[in-house]
């Protein structure tokens, strides 16, 4: 078969000759040849494939310079890019529909007459944070008030600095009123005079570009529970016997994880599976994730730096919160775990149980 005209081609590929112009300009698929007269592309048959996957691509909204990159790679790599192309996708997707799913409940809240009267509910709360058995400092702060529930993990020269002046910047939320309608907007600022905290302890030692922190808290509003979080420190939540974890590591082995290029199994051991892809830092990429949580009686909540989720095995931790009744206690004995498991890095942990009060 002889070459194919652009019109020829483009019914062949499912691709308008107008996207076959384009793609063309921007070198991604190159006509076999171009008439030195009348200037008309002629494409070869055996490019009917590549240009029908440039179309399944562009379906998937995958960006042309990614494609590029893809047509250049053999069939198996190829799979693999595509593969980590979509798990992006999908947590991007997924942090957009937290993102909803808060605005729903911000809207909803702010007006009364989709409002559900519910139980008057409390907490009440601990916090522990140790150095260990091997570190010479302490560079983790947990935090636990009546309102405001964090843990940070500094890290670089300045780290214990920076993770204090986080959660020192949301203190001010425990003083104010808070309205449903406005807790959005009172998050966001919160964690823009965070950064700005750490930028500062940062700029104030020998090495800012190493300093920075993670940042996890949960914010109590009577009802619900919000929760900012940035980093490898967690949250947890144990309802009904069961223990769930609801933050998600920012971490460059929890990304290769959810690309699929690295199992579980492996990351326990990866030598870089403290490497954080998102904090508060310098250059850091600082996107926090956002998203609210309605409370329910008896529920209890554990917010841990990487010195405990690392260290103790999630059977053990599950077993101190089922057991252990009172916050002060099980704090304490979370933070001997992880001492006993050889205490490696700084532990820090926040217990905080929801209570119905009484009327």
């Amino acid at each position: 078969m002889g070459l194919l005209t652009i019109g020829a081609f483009a019914k062949a590929s499912r691709l308008s000759p107008k996207a076959l112009r384009l793609y063309d300009e921007l070198g991604l698929l190159t006509p076999a040849r171009v008439d030195p007269v009348t200037g008309y592309r002629l494409y070869a048959p055996e490019q009917v494939d590549q240009a029908r996957l440039v179309a399944w691509l562009r379906r998937l909204g995958m960006p042309l310079a990614r494609i590029r990159q893809v047509c250049a790679l053999d069939a198996g790599a190829a799979a693999q890019e595509v593969r980590a192309f979509w798990a992006q996708v999908e947590a991007d997707t997924a942090a957009r529909r937290d993102l909803a799913t808060f605005l729903i409940d911000h809207l909803s809240r702010k007006d009364p007459a989709m409002s559900p009267t519910a139980k008057s509910l409390g907490i009440r709360y601990a916090a522990l944070s140790d150095t260990g058995l091997v570190r010479e400092s302490n560079q983790d702060t947990a935090y636990a008030g009546y309102r405001l529930l964090a843990v940070a993990d500094g890290c670089g020269s300045q780290g214990a600095l920076a993770g204090a002046a986080a959660i020192e910047a949301l203190k001010h939320l425990e003083t104010g009123s808070i309205s449903a309608g406005n807790l959005l907007n009172l998050l966001e600022d919160a964690i823009e005079e965070a950064k700005q905290a750490v930028h500062d302890v940062a700029g104030s030692g020998s090495s800012p570009e190493d300093t920075g922190t993670t940042l996890t808290a949960l914010l109590w509003t009577g009802s619900q529970l919000a929760l900012v979080h940035i980093g490898d420190s967690r949250v947890y939540l144990l309802r009904d016997g069961e223990l769930f974890q609801i933050t998600h590591d920012h971490t460059l082995v929890q990304s290769m994880i959810d690309e699929g290029r690295l199992s579980p199994e492996e990351a326990a051991s990866h030598p870089q599976r403290s490497l954080l892809v998102r904090a508060l830092g310098q250059g850091a990429d600082t996107t926090p994730d956002m998203r609210l949580h309605d409370a329910q009686a008896e529920d209890r909540y554990l917010l841990c730096s990487d010195g405990l989720s690392t260290v103790v095995p999630a059977q053990d931790i599950h077993q101190v919160l089922s057991h252990i009744s009172e916050p002060e206690q099980a704090v304490r004995d979370l933070v001997a775990l992880a001492n006993g498991f050889g205490g490696p890095d700084n532990v820090s942990c926040v217990v905080a149980d929801v209570i119905e009060l009484q009327q």
